[in-house]
């Protein structure tokens, strides 16, 4: 008997299965996939650590999470400074005066605040959808050139069709600096993630290839209590109907040149590219290979067969998940959490805190 059945091993599942082996309890590690890591998982081509599933940057403004990953690697001091790519014209990101310079041959914040507060004059009253919210806060133009193809391809949807919730804030620096986050703490991790992950469970039992849902009766009673890390609904076998993601597809290229892009990540910010953005793996860690790899990442409607990536969190979802929610209250001994347990847009940062937090209600940690 095992004290802890975890399923997933992403960043929740694998944090409270490390901290729960740490004090002698017994964990056995259930994942679906081939690989341990989720989301995160890297896997070394043509000495390239690769992001299978898309641009993992960790960053945070919390320094006790900062040194708390320490522990299991070291960060390189990777700055995100992505290029959005507008039919063939090149922009900086996120938008700053090297994009506002470019975008309006200016010089000054002053004129770019003025341009923009002028264009957003065209939105009169409360914005109706998320297309009116964005020409309002960063005018036409910007909205035009880097927000409307973009945000159509990841969502499937127009922009008039689609709820201001969904860019709740647009950041715009006035200042020349392209560095995309404004976390103190950034890097990526020397060697690629799934280092990291193989540290956390090295003192667990871990099964891969094994889907739980799947093989519930066989597993149900071999732990006192179970720690749930994929959708919440699907544990319940969709008894209210199933909640809605956006998933991705990647597409991933060898190249025979030393330098693709020159940069990590571009978004391609137009409709008509069917993907949304490429990756250049080898820039996260400043490599110098002799090929690169790129990863074309296409987003797609989700359905029960493929993975479910970003939630839908609109009103309808989330009256829906709340229902989940109090059937998951009445589980004796089972936890559900991660960004499909609690169907919420996590980032990193964002899955290692609520591990944290769960594992120190859960098993007294300091």
């Amino acid at each position: 008997m095992y004290d802890y059945l975890v399923v997933g091993t992403g960043l929740f599942g694998s944090i409270f299965a490390y901290e729960a082996s740490k004090k002698g309890l017994k964990c056995l590690v259930l994942e679906r996939r081939s690989h341990i890591g989720g989301n995160c998982y890297t896997e070394s081509v043509e000495n390239i650590n690769v992001h299978k599933y898309g641009a993992h940057i960790f960053r945070t403004s919390d320094e006790n999470i900062w040194k708390y990953m320490q522990q299991f690697c070291k960060f390189n001091h990777f700055v995100n400074s992505p290029i959005a790519n507008f039919k063939g014209e090149i922009y900086n990101l996120p938008f700053n005066m090297n994009t506002f310079s470019k975008l309006w041959n200016i010089f000054s914040p002053k004129e770019a605040r003025e341009i923009i507060l002028q264009q957003g004059k065209e939105i009169q009253g409360e914005p109706k959808n998320l297309e009116e919210h964005t020409i309002k806060l960063v005018g036409r133009d910007v909205y035009e050139k880097f927000i409307k193809g973009y945000t159509e391809k990841q969502w499937g949807r127009d922009c008039k069709d689609l709820p201001a919730s969904i860019i709740r804030r647009i950041p715009v620096r006035y200042i020349y600096d392209n560095n995309y986050f404004n976390d103190p703490y950034q890097g990526i991790p020397i060697g690629g993630y799934t280092a990291i992950f193989e540290k956390m469970l090295e003192k667990c039992e871990v099964l891969l290839e094994v889907d739980f849902l799947e093989q519930r009766q066989e597993f149900q009673n071999k732990a006192k209590k179970i720690i749930f890390t994929g959708t919440i609904d699907s544990y319940f076998n969709y008894k209210y109907g199933a909640l809605e993601y956006r998933s991705l597809r990647f597409e991933h290229k060898i190249l025979d040149t030393n330098n693709y892009q020159g940069v990590a990540v571009v978004n391609y910010t137009d409709r008509e590219t069917p993907y949304t953005r490429t990756i250049e793996h080898k820039h996260f860690e400043f490599g110098t290979q002799e090929k690169t790899v790129i990863s074309e990442e296409y987003p797609l409607e989700w359905n029960k067969n493929i993975e479910p990536y970003y939630p839908i969190n609109d009103d309808k979802n989330q009256e829906l998940y709340e229902k989940y929610l109090e059937l998951a209250k009445k589980e004796n001994n089972v936890f559900f959490g991660g960004r499909l347990g609690e169907y919420r847009y996590y980032d990193m940062q964002d899955s290692v805190k609520s591990a944290l937090e769960f594992s120190k209600k859960e098993l007294g940690i300091l």
